[in-house]
């Protein structure tokens, strides 16, 4: 109503009928720090810098290999070029394959190994959505030669601090990121690797807004008989601090997301070194083959590359078999890129609250250790550490099962399951962000009305999608916030307003027992 009435007519004062309301923020939105083949956009370095995309078509174009001819993305298989050389194996009974009667290893240049590209395939294959990219780089140079046989895959290319000083710089001006995902960073020594989970932990219990989805070392090839080592030292080294707001998921993956026509001769070590362990007979193609291959590109006689590549998997069975070994070994990931697109899927079909867990992954075909109900014990549950590791299952019939639901305080009552930390932090902040509009408003009943309804409100929301339980909302939730209940008059002399809520948050029926007893004939 204007201040003075000194005009006669008509005046019109609108009054609020509702309280201002709480928005749910978004649950699934990962953020994804690693190594990227480029990283600039129209001239701009977007290196350091966080990139929001919401399809694999917007990660190309600020972080893909782009066409110097058409200036679009260039083809898949040049987007990631790891190099695996083939040998002569020390061991007959570890070799990958057999040619001419001799075993050969065929391993990787372990400085050519990066995760993060195909681990964004996978994401948005699982039913990933929007992202944040932070590149910390480019693809280092290669060594040119294969990692040992039977150790550890470590990239000295792949530096800690690149991941920690994100953590601890940029991510913490972000709000929008509700997971941190670091697929590279198995590729680093364990100390390293250490260091950064740590750097995981303490980011996400410091700004409680966002969970970690963390790998296991030497997941790719873990040992058959002594894995449980590499579990161990993971949980000895981790820590206590932050166990709750992250996740832990093994083994890694075996996936689908290259096929054939992603990889050619160069993945394989080239002319020179496919020279020296296929066939050469005088009439064989492959060497006609390879000297082809040694011509430079653009001459209308010369053959494209993958005119190239079929020929040699036509022309040379031997070819065709490194080539099967090199694809099936490109495919191992880590599984925290298929996770976080796991929990965004559940995220948008049933809500942050149900557990990602007893569902499929997409373009997994199996992983790289059988586990058992037996052997799962030893993860799922650990008395000494409480330190609890997520199996992800080969069933038979049903594929690929995520077959756990807990964060790493596994033993914690509170904190056990990941579906409750998270829908907790959406609830949090939420609430925090509607609050804030009540920031400088006056300490007093009406003010506490408004919030209290307006918080009820949105506690009654989500009682009835299942969310928190019980059989009625006051049951279910409790909102107080006054003098008398929440507050002293110091408090108020202070300009602190305390507003106390109760949730009885949805837990997963993690352990189902069915009894059945006999009972004699009656009738």
């Amino acid at each position: 109503m204007p201040n003075t009435l000194a005009t006669p007519g008509v005046y019109i004062n609108e009054v609020n009928a509702f309280p201002n309301s709480v928005v749910p923020v978004a649950t699934a939105v990962p953020a994804f720090i690693g190594y990227t083949a480029r990283a600039s956009y129209n001239g701009k370095s977007y290196t350091g810098v966080p990139v929001t995309i919401n399809t694999l078509q917007d990660y190309m174009t600020y972080f893909g290999v782009l066409d110097p001819t058409t200036g679009n993305p260039a083809a898949e298989n040049l987007q990631y070029t790891p190099v695996y050389y083939t040998s002569l194996s020390k061991n007959a009974a570890t070799a990958d394959v057999v040619i001419g009667g001799k075993p050969y290893d065929v391993e990787p240049d372990p400085y050519t190994v990066y995760y993060l590209y195909n681990s964004i395939k996978l994401f948005y294959d699982n039913g990933g959505g929007t992202a944040v990219i932070v590149s910390v780089g480019p693809y280092g140079s290669p060594s040119n030669k294969p990692n040992v046989k039977g150790t550890p895959l470590v990239n000295p290319n792949v530096i800690a601090t690149d991941f920690t000083g994100v953590l601890q710089g940029v991510l913490m001006q972000e709000d929008a990121p509700t997971m941190i995902v670091i697929p590279d960073a198995t590729l680093l020594k364990p100390a390293d690797n250490t260091a950064v989970n740590q750097a995981i932990l303490m980011h996400c219990s410091t700004l409680k807004s966002r969970v970690g989805v963390i790998d296991v070392l030497n997941g790719a090839a873990p040992d058959p008989v002594q894995w449980m080592t590499d579990i161990t030292n993971f949980r000895t080294n981790i820590g206590l601090n932050g166990l709750d707001y992250a996740a832990t998921y093994y083994p890694f993956l075996k996936t689908a997301v290259l096929v054939d026509s992603n990889i050619n001769y160069v993945n394989l070590g080239g002319p020179k070194v496919l020279a020296a362990v296929l066939p050469t007979a005088a009439v064989d193609p492959v060497k006609t083959l390879l000297a082809q291959m040694a011509l430079p590109p653009g001459g209308a006689s010369t053959p494209t590359p993958l005119q190239i590549e079929n020929a040699m998997l036509i022309a040379s069975p031997t070819y065709g078999q490194i080539h099967d070994v090199v694809l099936a070994k490109m495919n191992i990931l880590p599984p925290c890129g298929a996770m976080a697109g796991a929990y965004t899927l559940v995220d948008n079909e049933k809500g942050v609250w149900h557990a990602p867990a007893n569902i499929s992954l997409s373009s997994v075909v199996d992983t790289t250790l059988k586990i058992t109900d037996l052997t799962q014990q030893n993860l799922n549950v650990d008395a000494g550490t409480g330190k609890s590791i997520n199996a992800i299952r080969l069933f038979q019939g049903k594929g690929v099962i995520v077959w756990g639901a807990r964060t790493l305080d596994g033993n914690s009552d509170d904190w056990r399951y990941i579906s409750v930390r998270r829908t907790l932090i959406m609830i949090e902040q939420s609430m925090k962000l509607a609050a804030n509009d009540y920031v400088f408003e006056p300490n007093d009943a009406n003010t506490w009305s408004l919030i209290n309804s307006m918080l009820t409100n949105f506690l009654t929301s989500l009682w009835t999608e299942g969310a928190i339980v019980g059989p009625t909302p006051a049951q279910a939730f409790q909102v107080m916030v006054g003098l008398g209940l929440t507050m002293t008059p110091e408090d108020i002399l202070q300009g602190i307003m305390n507003i106390s809520v109760k949730v009885a948050v949805s837990h997963p029926a993690e352990f189902i027992v069915i009894t059945i007893q006999q009972e004699m004939q009656s009738a």
